[in-house]
């Protein structure tokens, strides 16, 4: 296979600007001023971002905001398109507005749409909206979620679009019986045989966070497997949104089985740490939720997380550097290791042990060691979207290769890679890029099924 190779002007740019500040005391000095000017603005950004009541916190823990907002609207109106097996639909608007909001609702109405899944006129809601989870909100931190929305949320006067269902599947009563079979009838009860962190932890993931809404497998009836961690199925990997939401268990090679708790704070807190980085929908966690909860809440969910057991019996990763030597030797034989070479491993690196905490690494990655290989793809296609921690964006981000790569040169450098460093993942075939390249495609208006973002 004839070899591909990307230019990457920005790639030389940052090189030759390292070197000339290497060189030259000025640019350094220039350097030294920008880097605190960043940093000045970076701490403004931060301290303006910061939860200032409890209610705010608690919208942010639940990451209200990152589905009741459209691209360019006004937080909180509603309008973002979530694709279901009956059609579109669209979020409404949860801002106070009396008219086209909820301004309307008392404490009451409020409760039961949020924690039951019934609007204020009696029509039931979507389980895209995650009452399952949120049925796991105290009363407490429900009635100051209603204050901050009531008193703190500005009133946006926005109608809610119409719902794109065929007439013949739009009727509501169903969801009754659907909520009699899998919606869970009482709120969180805190587990005696574990401590007061691992209980905080499971209030937060298994509630507010609602963690399960993309990591949990779904049933044929759309419903999580599990809502809790009394199930082995809970958090244990699922499709979403052509991406593969990852296996959030002790699985030590497609799980967080090989992650230590400060590992975890800090990809919660951060969206990235030494063995990987968010992508997909996680993107919203971070962006909006995650880094802005308490170090001892962050700890919590990490202790939880840790206390999972794994789905399956893993072997440890272990690292093979035949790949690196192949590769250095500048004559590799894999099929994909020349497209590696030329588009990959100046971020990646030859050793496939990237630059972390940005550029993660590839060997013995969960993301690349999981079965389903449609993250991967998805990534490779389409780059990237932009990573943001409290108004601060990364400084790197995944380019897209949709239209640099064909369908065989994107299932032969992802199967090298599977295989490469110790990996030992399966291949990934042309037929799987074929099907994911228009489904994912950015300029498309179609909405992926199962929008559960």
């Amino acid at each position: 296979m004839d070899r591909v190779t990307i230019h990457c002007p920005e790639l030389g740019a940052a090189s030759a600007q390292s070197q000339n500040v290497r060189g030259d005391t000025m640019s350094r000095l220039k350097f030294l001023a920008v880097t605190v000017l960043l940093s000045c603005v970076s701490a403004a950004s931060q301290a303006q971002q910061t939860p200032t009541n409890k209610g705010e916190y608690l919208a942010r823990a639940g990451d209200c905001v990152a589905c009741h907002s459209a691209k360019g609207g006004k937080a909180f109106a509603g309008g973002l398109a979530m694709g279901t097996p009956m059609g579109t639909i669209y979020t409404t608007n949860i801002t106070p507005d009396p008219d086209t909001g909820i301004g309307n609702y008392s404490l009451e109405d409020f409760d039961r749409a949020v924690r039951s899944g019934v609007a204020k006129d009696g029509h039931h809601l979507y389980p895209a909206m995650p009452y399952p989870s949120y049925a796991k909100i105290s009363d407490d931190d429900l009635k100051e979620l209603y204050t901050f929305f009531m008193k703190s949320v500005p009133a946006v006067k926005q109608p809610n679009k119409p719902n794109e269902i065929p007439w013949y599947l739009s009727p509501r009563w169903p969801l009754a019986f659907w909520n009699l079979v899998f919606a869970p009838k009482t709120g969180f009860a805190p587990r005696q045989d574990h401590d007061a962190t691992w209980n905080r932890g499971a209030y937060l993931i298994e509630g507010l966070e609602h963690c399960g809404a993309c990591h949990t497998p779904r049933g044929i009836a759309i419903q999580e497997k599990a809502l809790d961690a009394g199930s082995a199925s809970y958090l244990a990997g699922a499709e979403l949104d052509a991406w593969s939401a990852p296996n959030l268990r002790g699985d030590l090679r497609t799980g967080l089985g090989a992650w230590s708790v400060e590992e975890l704070q800090a990809f919660l807190k951060s969206g990235h740490n030494d063995r990987g980085v968010a992508f997909g929908s996680m993107l919203d966690v971070v962006n909006n939720s995650t880094p802005y909860l308490t170090d001892d809440d962050t700890k919590a969910m990490s202790v939880f997380l840790k206390s999972l057991p794994a789905t399956a019996d893993q072997p440890q990763f272990a690292y093979d550097d035949s790949t690196a030597k192949s590769l250095q030797s500048g004559n590799p034989q894999k099929a994909g290791a020349d497209t590696y070479l030329g588009a990959c491993a100046a971020c990646h690196g030859a050793d496939g042990k990237g630059q972390p905490p940005f550029m993660p690494p590839l060997a013995g990655n969960p993301a690349v060691l999981d079965a389903d290989p449609s993250s991967l793809i998805n990534l490779v296609l389409n780059g990237a979207e932009p990573l943001v921690v409290k108004g601060v964006p990364d400084a790197y981000r995944m380019p897209q290769f949709r239209i640099q790569m064909n369908d065989e040169h994107i299932a032969d450098v992802l199967s090298f890679v599977r295989s490469a460093w110790g990996n030992n993942a399966d291949a990934v075939s042309t037929d799987q890029v074929k099907k994911l390249r228009p489904a994912t495609d950015p300029s498309s208006d179609e909405v992926i099924v199962l929008k559960m973002r």
